[in-house]
């Protein structure tokens, strides 16, 4: 029993011994980095972003969008994005996360590095970009990129062959490989023929380069033709929901698959944020701005990948070559392609 009693009292002895370094541990450690403290004075959205709102251009060329339509933007997402003060701290203001989360979208830099040029945590900036995204997504989707209804398929339709003389069209759907860091314990499901890993973002946009249609998050190392089979547009089409005028499309076998939650968001925002620069400041169109003679030469695209191609897709290629070299040209088509 002795021996027992003194494990005991050893034990207790060397637990109080761990008890105290943990607090004196604890009281050494800082509540706010003394770096992160001057962000009020020192911090970029205090100091340089201030400095910025005199000068659109410049400020345009940071955010990618227009002092106007940052103080929309925020006016429309602000509320969910603003968190309270406590009794420790003042919170980060609406005004600074969605610039935080605006300069992520638009330069692709690290948590870190914006971090730092804003004297916040990054565990802060990872927050702030999640929460900003979502609410970017959530305020903005069902005025500028709510589903297509039958009429507005027609409206559409109507815009493409009047502007591009390419009728019987609803949109032009195409693939966008999203480079990302490849997910823990995903094996090659991200890996893609450009040797990196990416999801896809597959995209329906309307005779305006708007966005109508989205579905982000499909595996890299699937090809073109099973994105769209693996897509949940995929599934509208075979389901019929996408309330076409017409039933002209060939239809594909679906499955919805598992998508990295983060980077699905960011592209998503992004897409919606794009329907609503064009919207708020449309851009004219490239015939319009350039000067009379002006040539913007494409480059050569070569050999991407194995380029081959079953006959239908051939025979299709071929109509419309031949459709646009003859009655389906535009007046302004040699000059500028």
């Amino acid at each position: 029993m002795a021996g027992i009693a003194n494990i005991a009292a050893l034990y207790l002895l060397w637990e109080s011994e761990e008890s105290e370094d943990r607090r004196k541990r604890k009281r050494r450690r800082l509540w706010v980095h003394d770096i992160l403290r001057r962000r009020p004075q020192l911090g970029e959205f205090h100091h340089l972003l201030q400095e910025l709102r005199l000068d659109d251009g410049r400020f345009q060329r940071y955010f990618r969008l227009s002092r106007a339509q940052f103080d929309d933007l925020l006016a429309r997402v602000g509320a969910r994005i603003s968190r309270q003060d406590t009794n420790y701290r003042r919170s980060i203001s609406a005004a600074e996360r969605l610039s935080i989360c605006l300069r992520f979208l638009a330069t692709g830099d690290s948590f870190r590095t914006i971090a730092t040029s804003f004297r916040v945590g990054a565990s802060t900036v990872a927050s702030i970009v999640s929460d900003g995204v979502t609410a970017i997504w959530d305020c903005l989707v069902e005025e500028f990129m709510a589903v297509p209804t039958t009429e507005d398929w027609r409206v559409i339709a109507q815009q493409f062959e009047e502007q591009w003389n390419f009728p019987l069209c609803c949109g032009a759907i195409d693939g966008k490989h999203v480079v990302l860091k490849a997910p823990a314990n995903s094996g090659s499901q991200f890996f893609n023929y450009k040797g990196t890993f990416s999801i896809v973002l597959l995209a329906v946009v309307d005779a305006d380069k708007c966005f109508r249609i989205i579905d982000v998050g499909g595996y890299g190392r699937t090809s073109d033709g099973g994105i769209l089979a693996y897509s949940v547009f995929g599934l509208a089409l075979r389901a019929g929901d996408l309330k076409l005028p017409a039933d002209r499309w060939r239809i594909y076998r679906m499955v919805i698959e598992v998508r990295p939650e983060l980077a699905e968001r960011c592209v998503k925002a992004t897409c919606v944020l794009h329907n609503l620069l064009r919207r708020t400041a449309p851009t004219a169109a490239v015939r319009d701005c350039l000067p009379v003679g002006v040539v913007l030469p494409l480059p050569g695209l070569g050999r991407v990948a194995a380029n081959n191609a079953g006959r239908e897709a051939i025979r299709i290629r071929e109509t419309f070559t031949s459709y646009f070299s003859a009655e389906g040209t535009l007046s302004w088509h040699d000059t500028i392609v």
